[in-house]
């Protein structure tokens, strides 16, 4: 089923939720507040009076209700409603209110879905402007999952309502494989191993979605830079440093300011002059190419740098390292002239497929992200630029063969993008690297370059972000490898383990010898039982474990054993090391 049909299914489903819930509790006690279809599935925000605390205990009473309503296969149907019919309908709901002051902004009349019918015993009617299935019947697999605590609007200012989420999907075999997913996910959760492994901290002293990388985190996050890097350097990228802060005004002539202000931190003064907090590294990065003329000789100037940058993300919207509000973006801005725009779209493209192949995440798609045309709020106006820009990229994405959907009122404010989407090792999809093209902030700003005819023209800007947020990146892969890094990434490559004291001399001549070759080794000397040291190194997730006894001590060699495999033998240290660096190198995914 597409993402379309599941939509309209999963809306309809809420809405049967929320009729279900009135029926059993009471249209008093249970004041709907709103109820979206997600990627994954549906929530419900609702009020309660104080004499009804809803709880996953209600879940399976809840449930029935719904198949009750389902086997009865109610009429759904739709019709519009002028502004004071729809103020009477739900003039005892105050968030109902709310959402018809919002909608006649925009429209004169006011969508109703209605289940069932006037008279029958069966009958809600709600506001909503999205599609909906024929007739109750027609649903054939749901089920409730969890309640939390949710802002009206999101917005901490407002009241706590209660959320209950659900799922819904067209046959129960694939419920199944998502309850199956969901399930998986939380044994991967990253917040949980990220603690098991010693990986990130967060620090109430610190504060919410400033994640702290211990130095096992550190070790992941300077290998995929370094990988990054090595990348960049063959592709003849130049990496750059710029501040954590700028003046505010130069937000204002790139347009950050008036689109993305909300997520922007409040500006300060210093001496008589107004800054802020960086959100993200562009401006930072033309400033750089306006240091100094610049000829198409010199062109294409890709410039890069993993820049820490800051964002407002809301309370309720932070978890661990996928969502924060200090993020670390290995940005990229390829300035060239408008006949190197495929090319260096090309080079880009191989390096995100090279990344994502050492990473083992070898299913992708890509989204490509157009803007729309009737909102002249969010897009800069001009329609002969954007359809330009826009067959562009669709040119690039069907040379390279990639797999494509497109997605319009998804593009940023300056240009349309291509964003890669991956799916993780239990089938997942996430957002990762994106590619912007942008034929309007140059001119803008005002950079230039002198053409071959001596004229100034304005360069073409590639924005780049390879993986797009490390610390998500890392959150991501936590979760994709269950914390089972393959050897390059892992923060200990090797433990070795003795089995009494007599072997600790020689094992630390072993540790010495790994650590001279650049391999990241810890020794377990502890007066343990075998046993017990090596569920500890597999808790740990360690790639590779030397077992040094005394039989190992008299042939200089060690047993070894690797992750999810077991013993594979006995090896001299020479012959090991040439076999981990190999793997190291490849960067193979075990």
């Amino acid at each position: 089923m597409s993402q379309d049909k599941l939509t309209i299914l999963r809306n309809s489903t809420e809405h049967i939720l929320t009729m279900a819930m009135e029926e059993l509790y009471g249209q008093d006690k249970i004041i709907k507040a709103m109820g979206p279809a997600t990627n994954d599935g549906f929530y419900f925000d609702f009020d309660s009076k104080k004499s009804l605390k809803i709880s996953k205990d209600y879940f399976p009473q809840i449930e029935k209700q719904i198949q009750k309503l389902i086997q009865l296969n109610l009429p759904i149907t739709t019709k519009f409603v002028s502004e004071k019919i729809a103020r009477e309908m739900f003039k005892d709901n105050k968030y109902k209110q709310a959402w018809i002051d919002e909608i006649i902004t925009k429209d004169k009349k006011i969508r109703i879905v209605t289940i069932g019918e006037k008279g029958t015993g069966h009958y809600f009617p709600d506001i909503c402007k999205d599609n909906h299935l024929k007739s109750t019947g027609t649903i054939k697999a749901f089920k409730l999952l969890s309640i939390a605590g949710a802002y009206w609007h999101g917005d901490e200012k407002n009241k706590m309502l209660t959320r209950i989420y659900g799922t819904a999907f067209e046959s129960k075999q694939d419920l199944k494989k998502h309850l199956w997913q969901l399930d998986e996910a939380k044994k991967r959760d990253h917040r949980k191993l990220g603690k098991e492994l010693d990986l990130f901290v967060i620090s109430d002293d610190i504060g919410k979605g400033l994640p702290l990388l211990t130095p096992n985190g550190t070790v992941i996050k300077n290998q995929i830079l370094a990988y990054e890097r090595e990348l960049e350097n063959k592709a003849g990228f130049q990496e750059v440093t710029t501040p954590h802060i700028a003046k505010n005004d130069l937000y204002k002539r790139t347009g950050h300011w008036q689109h993305y202000k909300d997520v922007m931190y409040a500006p300060f003064g210093i001496d008589d002059e107004t800054y802020v907090l960086k959100p993200m590294n562009c401006p930072h990065h033309y400033m750089i190419y306006e240091s100094k003329p610049r000829s198409y000789k010199d062109l294409p100037i890709r410039l890069s740098e993993p820049g820490t940058c800051y964002r407002y993300e809301k309370t309720g919207e932070l978890s661990g390292l996928t969502r924060v509000r200090a993020l670390t973006i290995d940005d990229s801005h390829i300035l060239m002239t408008e006949d190197q725009i495929e090319a260096e779209f090309d080079l880009c493209i191989d390096m995100v497929i090279k990344m994502f192949k050492s990473f083992g995440l070898n299913n992708y798609s890509v989204r490509l992200s157009l803007n729309d045309p009737d909102d002249n709020l969010k897009y800069i106006a001009d329609p002969k630029i954007w359809k330009l820009a826009g067959e562009k990229l669709k040119k690039i994405v069907k040379k390279n063969k990639l797999k494509c959907e497109v997605a319009t009122g998804e593009a940023s404010f300056y240009g349309p993008k291509i964003d890669f989407m991956v799916k993780d090792a239990i089938g997942r999809e996430w957002q990762m690297s994106t590619l912007q093209l942008d034929l309007f902030m140059a001119k803008r700003l005002g950079l230039t370059y002198t053409d071959k005819d001596g004229q100034k023209k304005h360069p073409i800007i590639l924005h780049r972000g390879l993986t797009g947020s490390l610390e998500r990146t890392l959150g991501l892969l936590i979760e994709h490898f269950a914390g089972a890094f393959p050897v390059w990434l892992s923060p200990v490559q090797v433990t070795i383990i003795t089995i009494s004291d007599k072997q600790n001399k020689y094992a630390k001549e072993v540790v010495d010898t790994l650590k001279e070759e650049g391999i990241r080794v810890s020794l377990d000397d502890r007066s343990e039982t075998l046993g017990s040291k090596i569920r500890d190194a597999e808790t740990q997730k360690t790639p590779y474990v030397l077992i040094i006894g005394d039989k190992e001590v008299v042939t200089k060699k060690v047993s070894i054993r690797q992750r999810k495999i077991g013993n594979i033998g006995t090896s001299t240290i020479n012959k090991f090391i040439e076999k981990i660096k190999q793997e190291i190198e490849d960067k193979l995914i075990n």
